[in-house]
């Protein structure tokens, strides 16, 4: 009853009024004609966008694990090239990154023989294995910076009682070290996930077929520009508030 209560209050009532004008505007005096011949194209589009930012979230966050590590704790042989190469990463435009993966390894493997010949070039000739490398590398570099201060952040009491009951180290860091940094590294890791939705859009620039290439096909096939874009900013803001809406939940079940 209080959400109920909350959500009728008069400011907000007239922003809902103001926001359903806008979408009966949209709907009765903008261009909508062109949605079936693209719907199963915008379809595959918006797939490939949300797979790609899955995978490489996923595999960015595992590599940005012992990347915070090696900073935090590591010697300065493991240390120095992990700072390393959060720095560069972090230090260079994500779009160079994923051209000189593109234009760079993918202009080098057709000149080795036995990359050629292998089961793997089906593969590698086509655009989004160099987009999926260089957006999970980009999410390493910004996740491993983001993990050592939460490995650093981390109680070092606890660490020392359960290594002075004789608990292995791995143990230690599965149980204890571990789940206390990623408790504490949740609400940045939501705020990253959304900002690797939004970075998406920049393998379309190396052809890789993801839902923003579809507005842009559209909008050079018909010369439509406002609708693509309208629908485009739609689905980035409900894939957004899931992936808020999933880490808040998340952050709810996971103890204190």
């Amino acid at each position: 009853m209080m959400r109920l209560r909350d959500l009728l209050q008069p400011h907000r009532i007239v922003l809902m009024a103001l926001f359903a004008g806008l979408v009966l505007w949209c709907a009765v005096s903008l261009r909508w004609d062109w949605i079936p011949e693209y719907a199963p194209l915008a379809i595959e589009g918006m797939w490939r966008t949300v797979w790609i930012m899955v995978v490489t979230t996923v595999l960015g966050f595992l590599l940005a694990i012992p990347l915070g590590l090696a900073q935090a704790v590591g010697p300065w042989y493991l240390s120095a090239p992990a700072r390393v190469f959060c720095t560069v990463i972090r230090g260079t435009p994500l779009l160079l990154q994923i051209w000189l993966f593109y234009y760079g390894l993918g202009s080098l493997f057709p000149q080795i023989p036995w990359i050629r010949g292998s089961e793997l070039w089906p593969y590698l000739r086509q655009a989004w294995p160099y987009a999926v490398l260089a957006l999970t590398l980009s999410f390493a570099g910004y996740e491993g910076e983001v993990m050592r201060g939460a490995f650093t952040s981390v109680n070092k009491g606890q660490l020392e009682a359960a290594n002075a009951f004789g608990m292995p180290r791995f143990t230690i860091f599965r149980r204890i070290w571990l789940p206390q940094a990623i408790r504490n590294v949740l609400p940045t890791l939501g705020g990253e996930t959304i900002l690797q939705l939004k970075a998406t859009p920049l393998v379309a620039t190396i052809t890789v077929v993801e839902i923003y290439s579809v507005s842009s096909r559209v909008r050079s096939d018909t010369f439509i520009v406002y609708e693509p874009l309208l629908l485009l900013a739609v689905f980035y803001m409900i894939i957004a508030g899931l992936i808020t809406l999933m880490f808040r939940r998340f952050e709810e079940r996971v103890p204190n």
